[in-house]
């Protein structure tokens, strides 16, 4: 069922989401973030909705700024009661068209929205058997930064949980400690029972960079994402060269928008992978030209979550089912927050499944 989108109406509620645990990360460690819900409805039915978050990140999102709450405030009230066009793919159009350039979340948010709306308000963003909850996708489990007895028994609970592909952290402690821990794991299965992936987020000087590097491929690792801080194209280049680990660029997309500067960016530096967070690069339609570009230079990537609610993970995980992807993606079902919206979502053995027998998960009253 496609309804009409006739004379929307937006809304939005902020929400503080809370942290299970002290979630260590490379710019400090959080125990709190505020997100905000975006709610589109036909204006003589208010009842049926479509729910969208704008979850910007902390120190790392380009619209994480003061008057960020003031803009999504104003771009609401502006396109209310606008006639939205009737098909996917011109919905994410006029997304584009009217939400700025420099609110990345804002955009991924209203495109979730509507979609959910054009869909029948069913939490449904796209038509696909992940949906149906017959197509699970294969993510990898995630290793927070902390000590090294925290980290370890992380590590050890993925493995018990039917992981086959972890992803670390690393850069917060000592790099010779990090070392030891992707050993433990490697003393205990091989690259052909588990795979490893790292994430520097920046944290390598250039200068050391290529050292750590090699010393990392010494564990059979997949791939680090990010290994020195973005911006340093020349060096990046490099390295993705000379690296005998596959490197994946993340935070190094942020910020380029236009079709010829994605393009621009990634003939230049030529990384093996990339990583994709829509809530980061502008939603859906930025990140499916990311892909069409990548794909045709024979570049490889992964979707991965940033903190969003259970809502906003949702979006990314049926966005991510609309591909025919093996590798495993960085998704989740929210499992961070203790006051996290309900969800469908569930994980079993290294899996993200839908439980289609979930009604109405997201509470229409959230937030006021």
């Amino acid at each position: 069922m496609n309804l009409d989108l006739n004379k929307i109406q937006f809304s939005y509620f902020p929400h503080i989401l809370k942290f299970r645990f002290e979630a260590g990360t490379s710019r400090g460690t959080l125990t709190e973030k505020k997100t905000f819900f975006i709610k589109a409805n036909r204006k003589e039915n208010p009842d049926l909705s479509g729910w969208g978050e704008a979850a910007p990140l902390p120190k790392l999102s380009l619209d994480d700024r003061e008057d960020f709450e003031k803009m999504l405030s104003e771009i609401c009230q502006r396109l209310s009661l606008s006639d939205i066009p009737k098909s996917e793919s011109a919905i994410l159009d006029w997304v584009k068209k009217h939400v700025p350039t420099g609110f990345p979340s804002i955009r991924f948010a209203f495109e979730m929205a509507l979609l959910d709306l054009f869909h029948g308000g069913r939490k449904m963003i796209f038509d696909t058997g992940f949906y149906t909850s017959k197509m699970p996708i294969p993510i990898n489990g995630l290793i927070w930064m902390g000590s090294k007895e925290a980290m370890l028994a992380q590590i050890d609970s993925k493995l018990d949980q039917g992981f086959d592909c972890i992803k670390m952290k690393i850069g917060a402690i000592d790099f010779d400690q990090e070392c030891k821990l992707l050993g433990y794991i490697r003393s205990k299965y091989s690259e052909d029972q588990i795979t490893l992936r790292v994430d520097a987020n920046g944290a390598f000087h250039p200068k050391e960079a290529l050292q750590k590097l090699k010393k990392l491929a010494e564990y059979d690792l997949h791939s680090i994402e990010q290994p020195i801080r973005q911006g340093q194209l020349k060096e990046m280049e490099k390295l993705c060269q000379e690296s005998p680990l596959a490197i994946a660029l993340d935070e190094e997309l942020i910020g380029v928008d236009a079709e010829s500067k994605k393009k621009e960016l990634l003939e230049t530096i030529r990384p093996p992978y990339i990583i994709l967070k829509p809530t980061l690069l502008g939603g859906i339609k930025s990140s499916m030209e990311w892909i069409n570009i990548a794909e045709s230079m024979g570049i490889g990537w992964w979707m991965t979550s940033a903190l969003e609610s259970n809502i906003g993970l949702n979006a990314i995980a049926q966005f991510t089912s609309t591909f025919d992807t093996s590798l495993p993606q960085g998704l989740g079902t929210g499992q961070l927050y203790h006051n996290n919206v309900p969800s469908p979502l569930k994980i079993k053995s290294g899996q993200l499944f839908y439980d289609a027998g979930e009604e109405d998960w997201v509470n229409p009253n959230i937030g006021v």
